[in-house]
C-alpha cells in the first residue's frame, strides 16, 4: 500500500504517521519500521527497505522523507514511478512531504493513481478554536472559550507550537483544571515577541544575515515596519532597565515586578542585555528615535531603515550614511 501525506500542518501530519506505526507490534517495531531521507534516497535502499520480509509481523513499513521534492527529474524519477508499480504487498510505504507538493509531476500521479493522499493543511478561524478546546480537553483541563482565542493570538496558528503551550498550560492548572485567559498571559509568550527575542539574539552576536532573515520575519509577521521599529525601541528600553536593575542586584522576580513584565520575558532579557557593553543599549535606542524620525518626515522608507539599523548594528557604528 502507497501513501503520500503531505501539506504544511506538521502535527497531524507526525500523528497520521504515528497512527500507522501502532498497526506494528510495539515489541518488534524496531525490526518493522524503515525512516529513510528523501534528499539522499538510492532506489536500492528503498528497495531493500521495502522487500525485506516482515519479522513476526503482517507487514513492514517504509517511512520516507521529502524524496518526491528532491528526486531529480528525468531518469532518476522515471525509476522511482516505476519501482512503485511493484512495491511488496507487504510493505506500507508512505512518502512525507512538509510543503505543497508538484501536483503535474509523475511521481504525485502515480501516487494518486496507486495510493492513498491525504493533504495536511491546518485548522483556522473557528476551526482553529474548535481544536484547541478539544486538544485542551485531552489534556484533562477545560479552556475557557475566551481564553481559546486568546492562547491563539499570542501563540499564532501553527498547531505544534500550540500543543506545546497547552500542555505547558495543563501541567499549571492541574488535571480537571480550567485555563483562564489569566493563565494564558501568564505562561505564553507573544509569538511576534519571541520573533524579536531572537531577531535581538543576532544583532547582538552582529550576525548580519540571520538578524536580516529576522527583521523580514517580522514584517511577514504582517507588521508595518514603523511598528518593527517601534517594538525594538520598547524592548531596547526593557534591557535598559534590566540591566540597571541587575547591577542593582536585584533578583530576576524583583526586576519583572518593578518593570511590570512578565518573569519569562526579563529571564529573557537578562540574556540578552549581558551580550552588549556599556552605554551600547542607550546609542542603539537614540538610533532607533532618529530612524523613526525620518521615517516619519519622510527621509527614509521604513523598511530601508530597519535593514540600515541592522547593517549598522552588526558591522559597526559609522559604516552606514546618517539620515
Amino acid at each position: 500500500m502507497l501513501y503520500l501525506f503531505y501539506g504544511p500542518d506538521e502535527l497531524a501530519r507526525s500523528e497520521a504517521v504515528a497512527e500507522l506505526c501502532a498497526c506494528v507490534p510495539a515489541d518488534v517495531a524496531e525490526l518493522n519500521i524503515s525512516r529513510l531521507d528523501g534528499r539522499r534516497l538510492k532506489l536500492e535502499t528503498l528497495a531493500a527497505a521495502c522487500e525485506a520480509m516482515p519479522f513476526l509481523a503482517d507487514q513492514r513499513l517504509v517511512i520516507v522523507s521529502d524524496a518526491l521534492k528532491h528526486t531529480k527529474a528525468g531518469k532518476e524519477r522515471d525509476e522511482l514511478r516505476a519501482y512503485l508499480e511493484r512495491v511488496p504487498p507487504a510493505c506500507l510505504l508512505v512518502f512525507i512531504e512538509g510543503d505543497d507538493v508538484d501536483r503535474r509531476s509523475v511521481l504525485f500521479t502515480q501516487l494518486k493513481k496507486s495510493g492513498e493522499l491525504r493533504e495536511f493543511q491546518p485548522p483556522q478561524g473557528g476551526e482553529l478554536v474548535r481544536w484547541v478546546t478539544e486538544r485542551a480537553r485531552r489534556f484533562g483541563v477545560r479552556l475557557d472559550p475566551p481564553a481559546a482565542q486568546h492562547v491563539i493570538e499570542l501563540a499564532g496558528g501553527d498547531p505544534r507550537t500550540l500543543q506545546t503551550e497547552l500542555e505547558k498550560l495543563a501541567t499549571y492548572v492541574g488535571r480537571k483544571g480550567t485555563i483562564t485567559s489569566a493563565t494564558v498571559d501568564l505562561l505564553v509568550q507573544d509569538s511576534q515577541e519571541q520573533n524579536l527575542f531572537a531577531f535581538l539574539d543576532d544583532l547582538s552576536t552582529r550576525r548580519i544575515g540571520a538578524a536580516l532573515r529576522g527583521a523580514h520575519a517580522l514584517l511577514e509577521d504582517g507588521q508595518a515596519p514603523t511598528y518593527i521599529l517601534f517594538m525594538l525601541a520598547r524592548q531596547i528600553r526593557i534591557l535598559l532597565g534590566v540591566q540597571e536593575l541587575v547591577a542593582q542586584r536585584m533578583r530576576p522576580d524583583a526586576i519583572a515586578a518593578e518593570l511590570g513584565q512578565k518573569p519569562f520575558v526579563v529571564r529573557k532579557a537578562i540574556e540578552q542585555a549581558r551580550a552588549f557593553g556599556p552605554g551600547e543599549l542607550s546609542e542603539l535606542h537614540a538610533r532607533l528615535l532618529e530612524l523613526d524620525l525620518a521615517t516619519k518626515t519622510g527621509r527614509i522608507q521604513p523598511e530601508t531603515a530597519l535593514e540600515l539599523f541592522v547593517a549598522e548594528t552588526c558591522v559597526g557604528k559609522g559604516l552606514g550614511s546618517r539620515v
